[in-house]
């Protein structure tokens, strides 16, 4: 029996390609490894023109129904890959200036991309977890990578533990899910579940399921890993981990309870409206005490991912394209503003605290504009497309008749104002401690210059990714 390769051309590409990266790593001579860098950019990019080359119209499911190539996969696919390419190029001039590994810091990119890739295309129990884990692994190696600090030894450990325990309750809820149904295919569970009633084993296995996705999401009560792992971890990689991997952790939720227990919609939706409703309102309200900027944008990211679940919530095809929307919104902001904290670092000394901003406006006037760009576009003001992503999920609960829900949402984006508007007051209001100019590599400026000019097109210009987003589920 042949075997057609094609659909899983990208991925075979990426692997292949991973490995050679790999090999030649070992023999390059140069320290900055600046071979490896190209090397990792270009396998991305040509990875990135096969998935849009071979972009699916309709859904197919390959090798067994273990494999979904569908245009949810693709956009992920792609998303993944433009943001990993920008997140390395923020990298680059940050991990010249720290002793952390170049070219297994570039590796370790394109290997959690194969797993993000893997994780969008999952068609099966076993495929998701596979590239989930392979994703997690790269992440976990990424935190602990500069190893002469404390602080990110810390985070790794924590990252670890956690992420380990989140990913023994899947395994166990997938287990107590095939140990009812006999099945591990997506399409096969929601099969099962629509001729028969789910029973109480089958339920615990679905809770088990959604902690276990809570705790990669960040959202509360599980969240108490991120602001640790966000501070600890080099700057560089929280960048990469609070952008590229939100959206396959995306991937994994939709394709679990959106094609998997789409039938059991009641019960995972009271779930998530608790995870919502406790992560929207502790994270602004804890991130209005935070000084310290990375603490900040990661209290900031547990309340982001509560805003996130309330198109999953609303259960329909509506609601799945206004949170795709929203995730895709929110990695770009988050990616940019963990970069413009590599932007301003001077060599190794790391911007720490809100206060650091100060006056930015008038030392940099471009690169305090741009700033500024992403982090109104995450409070929710317009013309940024931070706007339009709350205004869409608030509108897919609102189409459900969860009023309340709705309003609370837009009462905790009014509270994210105050902490969002207090770091722009800082870069335009207050006078600088400084007055030296900022000097930063020219990659770093165009990825800054990337994301912050990405806010204001997508603002100004929304309906084209929203409806890419829509077509991406059309047959929910």
């Amino acid at each position: 029996m042949t075997v057609d390769l094609m659909p899983m051309l990208p991925e075979i590409f990426l692997l292949t390609a991973t490995c050679a990266v790999l090999l030649i790593d070992v023999f390059a001579k140069d320290f900055d490894r600046q071979l490896t860098y190209r090397l990792a950019q270009l396998s991305l990019l040509v990875t990135g023109v096969m998935v849009i080359a071979q972009f699916p119209d309709v859904q197919y499911h390959l090798y067994h129904r273990h494999f979904i190539l569908d245009p949810m996969a693709g956009i992920v696919k792609v998303s993944v890959i433009a943001l990993t390419m920008v997140a390395m190029m923020f990298a680059r001039p940050y991990i010249l200036q720290r002793p952390i590994l170049r070219g297994e810091y570039f590796i370790l990119h394109l290997f959690a991309v194969l797993g993000m890739m893997v994780l969008a295309g999952g068609g099966s129990l076993l495929t998701l977890y596979l590239g989930l884990e392979l994703l997690s692994l790269s992440l976990y190696a990424l935190v602990a990578m500069h190893r002469h600090s404390s602080l990110s030894s810390e985070a790794a450990v924590k990252y670890f533990v956690m992420g380990a325990i989140a990913s023994g309750f899947l395994l166990y809820g997938m287990s107590m899910v095939y140990g009812v149904t006999g099945k591990i295919h997506i399409t096969d569970i929601a099969v099962y579940l629509e001729a028969n009633d789910a029973s109480l084993t089958l339920r615990f296995g679905l809770v088990f399921m959604v902690v276990a996705m809570a705790f990669k999401f960040g959202a509360v009560p599980f969240q108490m890993w991120v602001p640790d792992v966000y501070h600890g971890a080099p700057t560089s990689v929280t960048a990469f981990i609070a952008s590229a991997p939100k959206i396959a952790a995306f991937a994994l939720i939709i394709r679990i309870l959106g094609y998997g227990f789409e039938q059991v919609l009641i019960d995972w939706q009271g779930m998530l409206i608790i995870l919502a409703t406790l992560s929207m309102v502790i994270g602004n309200l804890v991130a209005l005490a935070q000084e310290n900027i990375k603490r900040l944008l990661a209290y900031s990211a547990i309340a982001h991912v509560g805003y996130f679940m309330l198109g999953i919530i609303a259960g329909n095809g509506a609601g799945y394209s206004a949170s795709f929307f929203y995730i895709i919104s929110y990695a770009i902001m988050s990616l940019g503003g963990f970069g413009c904290l590599i932007y301003l670092a001077k060599g190794k000394q790391e911007v720490n605290l809100i206060s650091d901003l100060k006056g930015l406006g008038q030392r940099s006037p471009w690169g305090g504009l741009l700033i500024s760009f992403l982090f109104l576009s995450m409070a929710g003001l317009p013309p940024f497309v931070g706007f339009w992503a709350k205004l869409e999920v608030i509108r897919a609960v609102l189409e459900s008749d969860l009023v309340w829900l709705a309003i609370l949402a837009a009462v905790m984006s009014i509270v994210g104002l105050f902490y969002y508007l207090k770091v722009v007051k800082a870069i335009f209001f207050d006078k600088p401690e400084n007055e030296s100019k900022l000097k930063a590599d020219r990659g770093l400026r165009l990825a800054l210059g990337i994301t912050g000019m990405s806010v204001v097109a997508l603002g100004l210009f929304p309906a084209q990714l929203l409806e890419v987003c829509r077509q991406a589920f059309q047959y929910l």
